[in-house]
Formats: structure tokens, C-alpha cells, sequence
């Protein structure tokens, strides 16, 4: 069972400072996790992962693992760990959501999901017996269990018939994971994923039968799909209600910073998300007074830092002008630089978010920020 323990929470919001610990490192929570779908975060090399970003956990993908590099390779390398060289604890998504977004390439059976590979149209079949397997060979210290995520918007009956799939292989998950054994030495923990889309009544079902099952920490699913943002917020206020006091609460794949902390007041632990590493390869990176784009003419002449509040290698060494040059030019640093940025940014983000947890200042610096980014995003805009 996943030690997870809750060391404070907030008076004015249901925000909460929490760890839990793995066999590769304790993670404080609330936590964002950079993206490493493929056992790499795109444009940062490890060592600058751990000494400069810090980051304390990074997500990997099972279905673009089992594809390539393949889980023969993982395993002559003695798992995902030693073969990206990276030492702190990792957590796998089991490519649900990844299935998902084939649409037109994937079937959904009783047994699993039937799909086409993305890279040579070669056909494979997910079971949730076999994303165990893959995630064993993977050696992830989390693995989550194969669900299916509904598109939105869906209407209700199917997103019943969705809720209740997600449910019963959820069980067959949690039965495969405790039927095997980790295979490197380190001990390996499953979530379970709630499901449901935008119904109450269904999250709720969904939430109470995950529970029944037992797994070391939950998470929210089937959000960020497309919905209206306060739909968004509303189901996150519900969902984590009904969701165990004493595990970690992982909301997937969100999202925009003031997204963040939104979630967080609303009693969530672990995030991740694309956007701060996409958007720093399309020169989008965020600061304190907003988001600005790199390749904007008026930071030609411009030779102060690119955040005045960051501390950030990027920050410290580099002015908006040296950045918009290196994109202009296309130059590989610029992705480097500007990654190095924004997922400091977003770790720096939650780590303040703790420190204001514990002092109860929590709730006027989430809405002061909100503010500040609203206002520079409109003013952007217009």
C-alpha cells in the first residue's frame, strides 16, 4: 500500500500538503509532473531535469513504451529506470487516452480495445491483463489501469456504458497487478481512474465502485476533453468529495497554471500536462506577468530577463532578445531555454502553492495570480 500522508490543510479551501513515498523517492504533493511520454521530456536531458528544474516525478506513456522502444528492450535494460537514466519515481499512464485518440483506428471490445499502431498501422490489442504486464516490464513506481476516457460532449447513456466498461476492467487491473510481481526490486502501485464524463450521478457510481476495489490513489479522468472551464471546476469540486481522504488525488492532463490552482483548492494532489513543454517548442512561455510569445518583434531590442521573478537558468543568463533570436534562427537551444523555463515555472508554481498552504495565505495569492494572468491574457489578446 502507497504511504501517503496529509500534513496540512488549508482553512479557506479544501487545498492540502501531503507526500507519499516510492521506492525511488518521496514526492511532496501538491505535485506537477513533467511529461515524458516516450522516457524523455522533450528537449531537457535528465540531469538538468533533476538539478534545475527538481523535478520529484515524471509521467511516461505505456502505449508509446510497448510500441517503441518495445518491452523487450525495457527489460534487457532492467526496466524504464535505468534505461533513461533517471532515478526518482516515475508514473505511467496506461494509454487509454492515447487509444482514445485514434478514433477511426481503434475497436472497443468487452476484452479490451483493438487498435492500430500510429507508427506502421501494424494491429495490437490492449487488455487490461496486458497493460499490467506492460507497466511490470516498464518498472514504473505508478501505473495507472486501462480505462476507457469518454469524448465530450457524450450523452448520458453512453457515458453510462463507458462508466460501467471502466469499471469491470478495473477490476480485472487490480487483479492482474496483484496476481504479479514487481519484476526490478522496487515495489509498483495502481490507481484507479474515475469515469463518468460530465454526469454527477455517474462519477459518483463510478467513484463509490473504485473504492469497493481498493486502490493505492485515485484520479479524476475524462476532464480537459473539451468542456467549459467552470464544468471543469464544478466536477473536480464534486468528484473530489468522493474520493478517500487518506490517498493521493491525481487529476489527469491538466493544464493552464490558474487550471492548477483551481484544482488545488479543490482538493487535488498530482498533475500533469503537455502545455508547458509544447508550448515552449512554439515559443509560448509563462511568466509572472503572463504569457508571452518569443517571437514577438517588440522583444528584438529587448535585453532584460525573460521573468524578473523567475530564478530559472533561463532567466539568469538569458534576455528576450538572445531568446527571440535563437527561435527566429531556429536554432535547438531555443527549445532547451525555453522548456528549462516553463517547467520551472510550473514546478515553482506548486511549490509556492505549499509554502501558502501552511502559512493560510493560500486562497488571496490563487486569486491574486488568476487575476494577474487574466488581465495580461486579455491584454494580450486585444
Amino acid at each position: 500500500m502507497l504511504r501517503f500522508t496529509v500534513n496540512h490543510k488549508d482553512s479557506d479551501t479544501k487545498a492540502r500538503v501531503g507526500e507519499f513515498v516510492t521506492g525511488h523517492g518521496v514526492v511532496q504533493t501538491p505535485i506537477f509532473m513533467p511529461v515524458g511520454t516516450q522516457g524523455t521530456v522533450k528537449a531537457v536531458n535528465q540531469q538538468i531535469l533533476e538539478k534545475e528544474i527538481n523535478a520529484e516525478i515524471v509521467l511516461s506513456n505505456t502505449y508509446h513504451l510497448y510500441l517503441r522502444p518495445s518491452t523487450r528492450i525495457l527489460e534487457q535494460a532492467g526496466g524504464l529506470h535505468k534505461f533513461m537514466n533517471w532515478s526518482r519515481p516515475i508514473l505511467t499512464d496506461s494509454g487509454g487516452f492515447q487509444v482514445y485518440s485514434l478514433t477511426e483506428l481503434r475497436k472497443l471490445k468487452e476484452d479490451g480495445v483493438e487498435f492500430s499502431s500510429h507508427l506502421d498501422g501494424s494491429k495490437h490489442f490492449f487488455t487490461p491483463e496486458k497493460v499490467i504486464g506492460i507497466q511490470r516490464s516498464i518498472g514504473s513506481d505508478i501505473m495507472m489501469p486501462l480505462d476507457e476516457c469518454t469524448p465530450y460532449p457524450c450523452d448520458y447513456d453512453y457515458a453510462k456504458k463507458s462508466k460501467e466498461l471502466t469499471t469491470r476492467w478495473a477490476l480485472k487491473n487490480k487483479e492482474a497487478f496483484d496476481a504479479t510481481s514487481p519484476l526490478y526490486g522496487h515495489e509498483q502501485f495502481l490507481f484507479g481512474i474515475i469515469q463518468g464524463s460530465v454526469y454527477k450521478e455517474l462519477r459518483e457510481s463510478s467513484a463509490n465502485d473504485l473504492r469497493k476495489i481498493d486502490f493505492d490513489g485515485y484520479a479524476i479522468g475524462g476532464l480537459a476533453v473539451g468542456e467549459p472551464t467552470e464544468l471543469m471546476y464544478e466536477l473536480v469540486d464534486f468528484t473530489t468529495d468522493l474520493m478517500p481522504e487518506d490517498k493521493p488525488r491525481y487529476l489527469m492532463g491538466v493544464g493552464r497554471p490558474e487550471n492548477i490552482l483551481e484544482a488545488i483548492a479543490r482538493g487535488v494532489d498530482m498533475f500533469d500536462c503537455v502545455m508547458p513543454t509544447r508550448n515552449a517548442r512554439n515559443a509560448y512561455l509563462f511568466t509572472s506577468q503572463g504569457i508571452v510569445s518569443m517571437r514577438n518583434a517588440a522583444y528584438k531590442d529587448d535585453h532584460s530577463p525573460l521573468d524578473p521573478n523567475c530564478g530559472c537558468y533561463t532567466c539568469r543568463n538569458f534576455s528576450k532578445a538572445y531568446l527571440r533570436h535563437l527561435f527566429n534562427a531556429r536554432e535547438i537551444l531555443a527549445l532547451e531555454l525555453a522548456t528549462i523555463h516553463n517547467l520551472k515555472f510550473y514546478l515553482d508554481l506548486v511549490r509556492e502553492a505549499r509554502i501558502r498552504i501552511i502559512d493560510g495565505t493560500f486562497l488571496e495569492w490563487k486569486n491574486n495570480f488568476s487575476k494577474t494572468i487574466s488581465i495580461n491574457v486579455q491584454s494580450k489578446e486585444e
